[in-house]
């Protein structure tokens, strides 16, 4: 007769696996799937090739690299949180069409340069020179603080504030995109439109910035602040933003200053909602970046101020022009009040 308790019971179909059994197929379960690996390595793999282009050719500051590198860094967000390629798809769609306008912007803002009415100077070389008291404030701050081959602190401090430009709206809103959806049209729209207007008056009003007016003659020789410790600190790609002879170059192009217009459109923009904290952050970027402008001679004071009053002008106007145009188009229906039911019982 067959002892029954010493053979080993052979887990049926139905029943729950034991011993190595089971764990065989935890591990199975738990064993990433293509979908898996892909979320797993999608950060890594972007980090590692973000690195990579860093070590080999610096910054990205050309509108073209900014954004191919923002939008990998969407896909790998995608990615990561599992949106498949639904998710990618949705990163393509959306910032696609956002990059073509940006390279259009550049390259008409290019050819914007050879326009058909004389270059100013004048008129916002009077204006700084009355504010500053017989003496322009760019002149006197770098004969207060700059030292020609010997860069201080803030002048370091003052390249990092310049170059912000090229990156903070598009990281802002990058985030906004992953998490309001309805602020970052909101946002977008602002931004587009204040660039487009900006480009529209470097058309009707060329101007010099500083550095080139002294250039010509005009004012004491400065210094280029941001291209003079870029030069010198071995970073090539990061001063090539400066070159002259690009398709996208317009020195030309000084009144707005859109260095200052976006910080302040920023600022406008998320003050009513911001904490104490945050305005702070809110109110000292536009304040910073005006005087790397004016320390460095990229601006003109007047160039600074109009550019604060197009972001204000265009955060005012705007949302109400799109509220405006929303209202028209509601369909009446909506605002009707809905009809009483009928009681049934009459």
């Amino acid at each position: 007769m067959t002892d029954l308790r010493a053979a080993p019971a052979r887990p049926g179909p139905g029943d729950a696996p034991t011993g190595s059994h089971a764990s065989g197929l935890a591990r199975a379960r738990n064993a990433p799937t293509g979908a898996g690996r892909l979320r797993l390595l999608a950060w890594p793999g972007y980090l590692l090739a973000l690195g990579w282009y860093l070590l080999t050719y610096g910054l990205p500051y050309s509108n073209d690299m900014v954004f191919v590198w923002l939008i990998g860094a969407l896909i790998a967000g995608a990615a990561h949180g599992g949106g498949g390629w639904r998710g990618w798809l949705l990163v393509l769609r959306d910032w696609v069409p956002v990059m073509a306008v940006i390279w259009t912007y550049s390259l008409l803002r290019g050819y914007g340069a050879h326009t058909p009415w004389p270059v100013r100077y004048q008129p916002q070389l009077d204006i700084d020179t009355f504010l500053g008291g017989g003496e322009t404030w760019t002149v006197r701050l770098q004969h207060w603080l700059y030292t020609p081959g010997l860069p201080h602190w803030y002048d370091y401090a003052a390249v990092a504030v310049y170059m912000s430009h090229f990156f903070v709206v598009f990281i802002v809103l990058a985030v906004l995109w992953r998490r309001h959806h309805t602020r970052f049209r909101q946002l977008l729209a602002l931004y587009l439109t204040l660039t487009f207007v900006g480009f529209a008056t470097y058309i009707l009003y060329p101007a010099d910035p500083p550095w080139l007016t002294a250039q010509e003659g005009h004012m004491p020789v400065h210094t280029r602040v941001v291209w003079d410790v870029l030069n010198g600190s071995g970073l090539p790609r990061a001063a090539s933003v400066f070159e002259n002879g690009s398709e996208f170059a317009n020195d030309v192009a000084a009144m707005p200053s859109l260095h200052a217009a976006y910080p302040m459109m920023l600022a406008l923009y998320f003050w009513p909602r911001a904490s104490r904290p945050v305005r702070v952050l809110l109110a000292a970027y536009p304040a910073a970046m005006a005087f790397t402008l004016v320390y460095g001679g990229e601006h003109f004071i007047v160039d600074i101020v109009v550019g604060w009053a197009y972001a204000a002008l265009i955060c005012w106007g705007v949302p109400r022009l799109f509220g405006r145009r929303a209202a028209r188009t509601a369909p009446t229906s909506a605002a009707e009040p809905a009809p009483t039911p009928t009681d049934p019982r009459r």
